[in-house]
Formats: C-alpha cells, structure tokens, sequence
C-alpha cells in the first residue's frame, strides 16, 4: 500500500501557541491622528477663545486661552503622549495669541490657520501641474525613493486624485476662512475652522490611503509572490 499524503487543500493550518504575542492591530487613521481627544485637543481652546471673548476682555481672554492650553498639554503629558506632540499644541495656541496681542483683534486668533491653507493649496496644487503629485513624492520616500512610480500611469492617476483631495481641502479652507475674515465674523470664523479641520481631514486622509494602498500593491514585490 502507498503512503498518502495530505494535499495543501486539506493542511490544517498551525495554531499560535497559548500565551504567544499576538499581531499588534494596525492604528485606524482616526488613531494616527490622536483619535477622539485629538479632535478635542484642537477643538476646545478655540471654542473657549471664542466663547471667553463673547462676555470678557480681550486681555482676560488671552490669558484664559493660554491657561487652557497649558492645562490641555499637561493632560495629554500625563496620559503618556510624546512630549513633541503635547507641546506642539500650545505652541499653536501660544502663536496665535500672540498675534492677537499684537493686532489687537481676536480675528487674528485664526489667521495661522488661514495662510497656512494658502500654503498647502499652492503646494499640493502645484505639484500636480509638475506632474509631482506631493502624495505620491512622499510615497516614494518612505519606500526608498528609487520607485519609478510616475512611469505607471495607474499609479500616477491615483496620487493625482489624492493630492487634488489635499488642495481641495486647503483650498476650501482658505476660501471660506479669508471671506468670514474678512467679513469680522469672529464666532463663524471658530465655527469653520471645528467643521472645516477634523473631518475634512479625515475625508481626504482615506484618499490618500486609497493611493498609497494602491501603488504599493502594484509597484511593490508582496511577500511570496
């Protein structure tokens, strides 16, 4: 009698070892960005600019503002978060009332935000009339930057589509913040930047994922293949 051996079909597959590490979960995008408390973290110290300045002075608002952040980055020290990230957000904070102490105008708490739009609508804009696509040039550098990603055309396609994603929100944002600006609507101006920040991030990050997925599945060997 022949020895039968089992085919790959019907291989029972092995089981990970009781108390083995099991594979870490791969961060959400919502994660990657800080999660829930990070939409507060950005969120609340313009909530209370604005809702401080509504009933106080300018001068007590300030001093109210930097107070929040202060408080906000020992929070987010205590919870464990790297000291560059915890800090960054009362720099920001720091920043724009700083330019609010200068002018004089509580407007100016979000006119930072407002060129910095600018800037990442001319450079994501411009990059795609370049044929560089910026989405795609960043891809490029964390696979080793010798990929020659912009001689396949799906590819090209696709990190046009997402860094046009990136301008459209940059663009949006200038647009509506310039003219609510411009327009001294202060309170509407908090209300845009809560509507127009997290979401639309969101939104056009899973395009950017979309392109990255997209372009590491056909430029990049898959393991076994």
């Amino acid at each position: 009698m022949t020895d039968q051996k089992d085919s790959p079909a019907t291989a029972v597959p092995a089981e990970v070892p009781p108390g083995a590490e099991q594979p870490a979960a791969r961060p959400t995008l919502l994660d990657q960005m800080g999660g829930p408390m990070g939409f507060v973290y950005s969120t609340l110290p313009v909530v209370v600019f604005v809702a401080a300045n509504a009933v106080l002075p300018l001068s007590v608002t300030i001093g109210l503002s930097i107070a929040v952040g202060v408080l906000l980055t020992g929070f987010r020290l205590f919870r464990g978060e790297r000291f560059s990230s915890a800090i960054g957000g009362l720099l920001g904070i720091a920043a724009a009332v700083g330019i609010v102490m200068w002018t004089g105008s509580a407007k100016d708490f979000f006119v930072i935000g407002i060129w910095a739009a600018l800037a990442g609508f001319v450079v994501t804009f411009a990059s795609v009339l370049a044929r560089r696509p910026l989405t795609g040039v960043i891809w490029n550098l964390v696979h080793g930057g010798k990929v020659a990603w912009r001689a396949d055309k799906v590819a090209l396609r696709a990190h046009d589509i997402a860094t046009l994603a990136a301008a459209t929100v940059f663009g949006a944002r200038f647009v509506i913040k310039e003219w609510l600006y411009l327009a001294d609507s202060t309170t509407w101006l908090a209300v845009a930047k809560v509507v127009l920040g997290t979401p639309l991030t969101i939104l056009a990050g899973l395009i950017v994922l979309w392109a990255f997925r997209r372009t590491t599945k056909r430029l990049v060997p898959q393991p076994g293949s």
